[in-house]
């Protein structure tokens, strides 16, 4: 997740802090959260330091122990750069992303992104349909990843003047705010800002919120509920060292119907934000002894749980349509557990 409290709001510098703190704590997640603690750094206003975070996950980056996103950490640290006057770096650094061609629609965004905010229109418009171009090829129906690519392609060609074509019209389609594509992109919009009209400036702040509220909402990933999801070998390894949590989970087919039946349980009782966790037996262990307990306390489970989504490993339910099922299958949700 990619914070975006103001700063007076959040301690950004001490929660980058308490980030880096737990990344020692957990070196598996240790990509996941230094990313995060580089952003509150971004915030906080020391971009230097962020820096000095991408660089330090970078220099990580070998055979025996890769990252698993190196063009995503590339393309932060780009546009970390470009923010403090290190535009030649941010631009070399943008190339080699774009001929890395990444299969992560991330990286994409955030590059294209960059070169946009510094008016470079037409290299942002070559970058997003580039990205879309690898990834989007022919889809009726993109994966939701990929959609800020089409957006932010709509957006750009509208900046430029240009006609829609297939692509905006997918956006178009997949777009499903209130306030259509068209109006939130239309170059217009920057001038009713400076009306001296107080109609142009109240329908424009409506806009605008509309905008911030949906944003806000695809950067924010709280799990306020993760159900704990045991992978099959990982349960039967939990259930033979720890015979007693056999009460809880009678069988694997068992526990999977019931995080479902469980999930829709909460969502039809109005339960925001949900999410599926997987858990491993090492990690639960690890979990058992930091809080001096016993793994075979059926107590512990849930807060293991809240512990993982709070490292970030939660992954929202119900899945987007014709992704994977969160059980592992690999079949399409709708025909596995969402049928």
């Amino acid at each position: 997740m990619r914070p975006d409290t103001p700063a007076e709001n959040v301690d950004h510098a001490a929660e980058a802090a308490r980030l880096e703190r737990t990344a020692g704590l957990y070196p598996e997640d240790a990509e996941a959260l230094l990313l995060r603690a580089a952003a509150h750094l971004e915030l906080s206003g020391d971009r230097p330091a962020a820096t000095r975070l991408y660089d330090r996950l970078l220099s990580s980056d070998t055979p025996s122990a890769p990252l698993d996103n190196p063009s995503l950490v590339r393309a932060l640290k780009a546009s970390n750069l470009w923010e403090y006057d290190h535009e030649a770096e941010a631009r070399a650094i943008i190339d080699g992303v774009r001929m890395a061609a990444p299969r992560d629609p991330a990286p994409w965004v955030i590059v294209a992104e960059a070169l946009e905010s510094h008016d470079e229109l037409e290299a942002a418009h070559e970058t997003f349909t580039e990205g879309a171009r690898l990834l989007v090829a022919d889809a009726a129906r993109p994966p939701q990843p990929t959609h800020p690519l089409l957006y932010g392609r709509h957006r750009v060609r509208r900046m430029l003047g240009l006609e829609h074509d297939e692509w905006d019209a997918l956006a178009d389609t997949l777009h499903s705010m209130p306030v259509s594509l068209d109006e939130l992109h239309d170059p217009k919009r920057v001038w009713s800002l400076g009306s001296d009209d107080p109609a142009d400036l109240e329908a424009e702040i409506s806009r605008l919120r509309a905008e911030l509220g949906a944003y806000r909402q695809a950067l924010s990933r709280p799990f306020p509920v993760a159900m704990l999801h045991w992978p099959a070998g990982e349960l039967a390894e939990l259930t033979e060292a720890y015979p007693s949590l056999s009460a809880e989970y009678p069988s694997y087919d068992d526990h999977l119907a019931s995080i479902e039946a469980a999930l829709r349980e909460l969502a039809s009782s109005g339960t925001p934000n949900l999410g599926v966790v997987p858990g491993t037996v090492p990690s639960y262990e690890a979990f058992a002894a930091s809080e001096g307990a016993s793994p075979a306390d059926p107590t512990l489970l849930p807060q293991y749980a809240t512990t993982l989504a709070a490292r970030g490993l939660a992954v929202t339910w119900p899945p987007q349509p014709g992704t994977a099922c969160w059980c592992g299958s690999q079949r399409p949700y709708g025909e596995c557990h969402g049928a």
